[in-house]
């Protein structure tokens, strides 16, 4: 007998994504689309019981590297472990595409040292089955995915695809040089890409050293490729600026705004650097949008934090001759070197040949840094610091982190937060997250494979923000949920999802709220060439839904892989265009 639908969810608290409140109903798909939304009689060929449990929208996260992954891998994890079923790539101004046959070491370098994703895992990886950004376009519409990805062109690739080493130079670009990154650019969101991003932090680097090849294009550069972007209609702009002299870094990408009339969003974080920055951005973001322009801030829940342990990139006696000796023995090998009581007492005894600046700033800034453990905490208190700690235990800081690191057979990890974190407390993220201009972004799935492990942000922001909260003021959870599935759909101008209504995209989500937790960040080693990546799974999503098939039961893969290339921007259902 033919059911009326392919899926019925049945009996769940609906948090629809609108930020209305929860209320109990029935959710009816067919065809990939959201059917019917209250008491459905029909039958489902699938029925799934959520009595109980929360049915949300699919998350949509607007901020992910998976250019290089999406390539080689049909599982977008860690984002589509926590909810997510629409990923955005290529920002940062990093990406594949465009690139000639001799640009490919070039590019890898620049992601492995914007990114930290490792040369070998990418130069095994890449297909490079493309030239042109609609080229890479086509090889990834090829490809099936257990989430929607949607990507934007890197202007990175751009200016050395056009401006060869001049563009990777950072020298001028010539009047000519901006037409033709212009042209390119609107031919990229004619083909789909969701927009154009690029970088201007002296953070982002290629893996020897050198800036991101855009760290200093005119204005008049950035300008003439949002204008290639205006003449095509489409696409949004995303940017990545230290704000260095934050008056005219805003005047600019205001004026850029208002010429072009494309939507922009930037990062916006609180750095220890400039604690109070991020308050004047938000003040000038209010102003621009209050005259009517499409700005926004990309913002997160969390601090962005380096992990460091035996097994990553970092750890605090990477730079110590002795550590030197035994870094690429197996983990195994080197636990029970660290373990043997002459070589640790070597160890303890010497200084890191670190730069000082670094190490005092980042693998031994004890005042700063926490444990990480098997519950993680994102918002430690001060006395829970390694010095802290070490202190209250009469032992130095560098032992108690080494026993931490020591612990689980060499996988503990230590956890420092660098940025969203200058009070010691997440105050300033709350006020981030709920000015009315600002999404959540900037989880970076996909890269920092051995550094940063923040893809698990949509589950985070959920428990720590709706629920587990005890250091501040919390959000609610309706408010939480339209966040990140409808505000970031609509950041990127993919107005078919991110709603529980009728004639949406069948994307969603079945929670058990009570049950949803972070597990500790881990390795992995499966990417290409053996290499590792960390990873972090969660407890609590009974079921995840991409265009109606469901693709993880309870945190495990069902085979289903719905997910595809977006091709450009998305429109919402007719009935409901007016919305």
């Amino acid at each position: 007998m033919e059911r009326a639908y392919d899926l019925v969810i049945r009996g769940g608290t609906v948090i629809d994504g609108t930020g209305a409140p929860g209320f109990v109903a029935d959710v009816g798909v067919k065809d990939g689309r959201i059917a019917a939304v209250g008491a459905v009689s029909g039958r489902g060929a699938e029925e799934i019981d959520a009595r109980g449990l929360l049915v949300t929208p699919g998350f949509v996260d607007i901020h992910t590297h998976y250019d290089g992954q999406a390539t080689w891998d049909v599982r977008m994890q860690p984002s589509s472990w926590h909810g997510v079923t629409t990923v955005v790539m290529g920002n940062c101004g990093v990406g594949f595409a465009p690139c000639r046959p001799q640009d490919h070491d070039r590019l890898i370098r620049l992601m492995e040292g914007v990114e930290d994703i490792p040369f070998p895992v990418l130069a095994e990886g890449l297909p490079w089955n493309w030239e042109s950004f609609p080229d890479y376009l086509d090889s990834l519409a090829s490809r099936r995915f257990d989430v929607d990805i949607g990507s934007q062109l890197p202007h990175a690739a751009l200016r050395v695809y056009v401006m060869g080493e001049r563009g990777a130079n950072r020298e001028e670009a010539t009047e000519a040089d901006i037409h033709a990154m212009a042209a390119i650019a609107k031919r990229a969101v004619e083909a789909g890409a969701l927009g154009f991003s690029t970088s201007r932090t002296l953070n982002h680097r290629t893996s020897d050293g050198q800036p991101t090849p855009t760290l200093t294009a005119s204005e008049a550069e950035l300008t003439g490729i949002a204008m290639g972007l205006a003449a095509a209609g489409r696409g949004v702009l995303q940017f990545v600026s230290d704000f260095a002299d934050p008056e005219a870094e805003f005047a600019m990408l205001r004026r850029i705004v208002e010429r072009s009339g494309r939507p922009l969003s930037f990062s916006l974080v609180q750095s220890p650097r400039a604690p109070e920055q991020w308050r004047f951005l938000l003040d000038r973001l209010a102003e621009a949008t209050a005259a009517g322009l499409p700005m926004r801030a990309q913002v997160c829940g969390r601090p962005v934090g380096i992990l460091f342990g035996f097994e990553l990139t970092l750890n605090p006696f990477s730079q110590h001759p002795s550590y030197r000796e035994i870094a690429k023995a197996p983990l195994a090998e080197r636990v029970a070197r660290l373990r043997d009581p002459a070589f640790r007492a070597r160890l303890l005894s010497e200084a890191s040949q670190a730069d000082p600046a670094f190490a005092a700033n980042m693998t031994r800034n004890w005042k700063t840094m926490f444990l990480m453990g098997e519950t993680p905490d994102y918002e430690q208190t001060p006395d829970r610091t390694v010095a802290r700690l070490a202190e209250a235990a009469g032992v130095a800081p560098e032992e108690l982190a080494l026993d931490h690191m020591l612990s689980n057979e060499g996988k503990g990890m230590l956890y420092l937060p660098f940025l969203n974190y200058a009070d010691g407390s997440l105050d300033p993220s709350y006020e981030m997250l709920i000015h009315p201009d600002t999404v959540p972004g900037l989880s970076d799935g996909g890269a920092h494979v051995g550094m940063i492990c923040d893809g698990s942000f949509p589950t985070s922001n959920l428990t720590h923000w709706t629920r587990d909260r005890t250091r501040g003021a919390r959000l609610p959870l309706e408010a939480m949920v339209r966040m990140q599935s409808r505000d970031t759909a609509l950041a990127l101008g993919l107005a078919d999802r991110g709603l529980l209504s009728p004639g949406y995209r069948a994307d969603l989500n079945v929670i058990d709220y009570d049950r949803l937790s972070l597990f500790a960040p881990d390795v992995a080693y499966d990417l290409p060439a053996g290499g590792r990546r960390l990873i972090q799974r969660a407890s609590g999503y009974v079921a995840t839904v991409v265009a109606g098939e469901v693709t993880y039961r309870d945190g495990e893969p069902t085979g289903a892989l719905p997910g595809r290339l977006l091709r450009g921007r998305t429109e919402a259902p007719s009935a409901l265009a007016a919305e």
